[in-house]
């Protein structure tokens, strides 16, 4: 899915330029890719937020700067780590036809039988790398996981990949595992813990004999 987005050219570069912008509700950044011209623009906070919010990280923006459209894919963003706002971003043009190499959140849905059934489950991959068209890169990828057991593996090759798109991973790299409960150490009732020998403190007896 394809989001309008508009943007403003900017021409003032300072740091007291960028603050002004953000003052008024923009977040600066630049729009580059092959045979683009680099721009520096603005674009409207709120608006952008919810794009990566509903789309996704990996959304293809329909981005209007100066009357003119161009097809771009956020490439990298900067937030500001005391207030959890974005300060910048950049915007690669992308060819609709041309392939790209992007992550995309896995998704595990549903709740594993093992887990139901006291085990713990371990996701070493949150994010997998694929490669398609940016028309066909999916928002996220979905895993059921409700049929996993205790001590079962869930591996790339057992992923169905029906989108159009290719994994680059490794077909036995793990997804997800259920490891079995953690299981007390049993202890014998009948069997009896030797009382443990009464530390020595040093100097003390040298201490009394001084005193008598």
């Amino acid at each position: 899915m394809t989001t309008k987005l508009q943007a403003q050219e900017r021409s003032e570069f300072t740091n007291s330029a960028r603050r002004k912008i953000r003052t008024q509700g923009l977040v600066p950044g630049v729009i580059y890719g092959k045979n683009t011209e680099n721009k520096a623009i603005a674009i409207d906070s709120i608006e952008l937020v919810k794009t990566l919010r509903e789309e996704g990280r990996n959304a293809i923006i329909d981005l209007e700067v100066n009357g003119k459209k161009h097809s771009v894919m956020l490439y990298d963003m900067q937030t500001d780590p005391l207030r959890n706002e974005l300060i910048h971003t950049d915007f690669y043009v992308v060819d609709m036809q041309s392939e790209v190499d992007v992550e995309v959140p896995l998704n595990l849905e549903g709740e594993a039988q093992g887990v139901k059934d006291g085990g713990v489950l371990q996701q070493p991959l949150h994010e997998l790398s694929i490669t398609a068209k940016p028309g066909n890169i999916p928002q996220t990828i979905d895993v059921d996981i409700s049929k996993l057991e205790v001590n079962d593996v869930l591996t790339i090759n057992d992923i169905n990949a029906g989108g159009k798109y290719t994994i680059n991973h490794e077909e036995d790299e793990v997804v997800a595992s259920i490891l079995p409960p953690r299981q007390e150490e049993e202890i014998d009732p009948g069997e009896e813990q030797e009382p443990g020998e009464p530390e020595l403190v040093e100097g003390r007896e040298n201490k009394e004999d001084s005193e008598e």
